[in-house]
């Protein structure tokens, strides 16, 4: 069996994974590593959850022994697709790298500037960026890339859904064509083998498991769901709740506003929540990711923000609120749970209009999904939000005195007005002793059914009740 101490990693580095309990690599580590400490390009091609971090973390910690970074010249370049796997990164550094002096820069949104370019001006061995983030500094002349000696660009199927591609390709042009290159995605589609091709130099391909495959241990069932929100939402709920072994989860919508008001919704009916998503500022995403992590929150709502890369091992279950309209995206969202070897489960809530995702994705991991049936019936409940409609006014039938008096007769084309108890209504042609309905949606001050007043009945102005004066 394969071992680290087998890999050709530094006795520094393999102390610190020692220390942090791990002792056998997963395949693409065993893979990807020697071919990296030989400074050869590698293409890794793996599911999620399978240790790509650890496999161009610790090679690029071994290289980096050696050497010392200059001012506003990193060493080395991480491009990471969200501010969360950046940050997951900037950590996987400091755990693997605490017996090194190496500089780490994290250069992501949210964060700002000058704080940034302390830590350039400093020196950077490694530093770690999001694409949008780093051609800021370089614009500004903060940055040059023209140092770099390795080059690492991970999840690059997410970067190409993103729109990062056009970027990625100006940051390629500011390094060095002699560097090293790290090329690293869970799926291949046509498009980023192309990328490939176009960044690597004869590069070594490691492909522990078919693409756009998803773990064995993840079992995936699909729910069938009303269209309407409320309807939604309650069957989330019941289906949570009927799921005994629940330990956390988290619950993709693909939409922000969709996770602002199912986070509502949740934290209405008691559950512990948080939310996140593209919006919100990076110290509340932080904030709520560490809160998850560390078990204070049991539910993150979140866009698929959280579908990439993130290792937070010990989730439980994944519920897809809303199927993925992209199938690459639910690989990476069922990913998030049965990671290493662990077991998981992962629901997706479908209505009559997402069977044509489903067929994409079941095509594309060449899987049926099964159906799971809820016990409980949640067609018939009210809903959770709307109140309830009022019921609906029923007019009485209008009386009408024995003594009426006959309806007016026309003759000739003219209306025959004899009767003195004829009135002028040619709508209803009825007299005055019709005991006219009351009208409830009126006020009191608003009823006009009183006697026609004559110029200005009682309310004649004073002034013009003042006698003229004879010229």
């Amino acid at each position: 069996m394969t071992t680290f101490s087998d890999l050709g990693l530094s006795t520094k580095v393999l102390t610190a994974v020692e220390d942090a309990g791990y002792t056998t690599p997963t395949p693409i580590q065993a893979g990807a590593i020697p071919p990296a400490l030989q400074r050869k390009d590698v293409l890794g091609i793996a599911q999620t959850g399978t240790g790509k971090t650890a496999s161009f973390v610790l090679p690029m910690l071994t290289l980096l022994e050696k050497g010392r970074a200059r001012a506003r010249m990193p060493r080395t370049l991480i491009l990471e697709p969200t501010r969360e796997l950046a940050a997951q990164v900037a950590e996987n550094f400091d755990k693997y790298g605490k017996n090194l002096r190496l500089n780490v820069a994290l250069l992501i949104g949210g964060v700002s500037f000058a704080e940034q370019d302390r830590k350039l001006e400093r020196g950077a061995d490694v530093l770690i960026a999001t694409p949008g983030r780093l051609l800021d500094h370089c614009e500004r002349g903060k940055l040059l890339m023209t140092g770099v000696e390795l080059l690492v660009i991970d999840e690059a199927d997410r970067m190409l859904d993103m729109g990062f591609i056009p970027d990625i390709e100006r940051i390629a042009k500011l390094i060095p064509f002699t560097r090293q290159t790290l090329f690293f995605s869970a799926t291949m589609p046509p498009v980023i083998q192309t990328l490939a091709d176009q960044f690597l130099q004869n590069p070594t391909r490691i492909e522990v498991a078919p693409p756009s495959s998803t773990a064995a241990t993840v079992t995936q069932r699909l729910v069938k769901c009303k269209s309407k929100d409320y309807e939604k939402r309650e069957t989330l709920r019941e289906l949570i709740r009927t799921q005994e072994d629940v330990q956390n989860g988290i619950i993709f919508c693909n939409r922000k506003k969709s996770v602002a008001d199912l986070h509502r919704s949740l934290e209405r009916h008691g559950f512990s929540v948080g939310a996140l998503h593209g919006d919100m500022d990076q110290r509340s995403r932080m904030t709520t990711l560490q809160g998850f992590k560390d078990n204070e929150i049991k539910f993150l709502v979140a866009s698929d923000v959280a579908a990439r890369g993130l290792d937070i091992p010990a989730v439980s279950h994944v519920f897809n609120y809303d199927a993925p309209t992209h199938a690459e995206d639910y690989v990476h969202r069922i990913g998030r749970t049965g990671r290493a070897g662990r077991e998981g489960a992962a629901f997706t809530m479908i209505g009559k209009s997402d069977k044509k995702y489903i067929d994409a994705i079941e095509a594309l991991i060449n899987t049926k999904i099964e159906y799971f049936e809820l016990a409980g019936d949640t067609k018939n409940s009210a809903p959770e939000d709307a109140k309830a409609k009022p019921a609906k006014r029923t007019r009485k039938p209008k009386k009408q005195d024995t003594n009426e008096a006959a309806a007016p007769v026309r003759s000739n084309n003219t209306l025959d007005t004899t009767s003195e108890n004829v009135v002028s209504s040619v709508g209803n042609n009825r007299n005055d002793n019709v005991k006219k309905p009351r009208n409830n949606n009126r006020r009191k001050n608003d009823r006009d059914d009183g006697p026609t007043p004559v110029g200005f009945g009682d309310e004649i102005p004073a002034f013009m009740l003042i006698s003229a004066k004879a010229s």
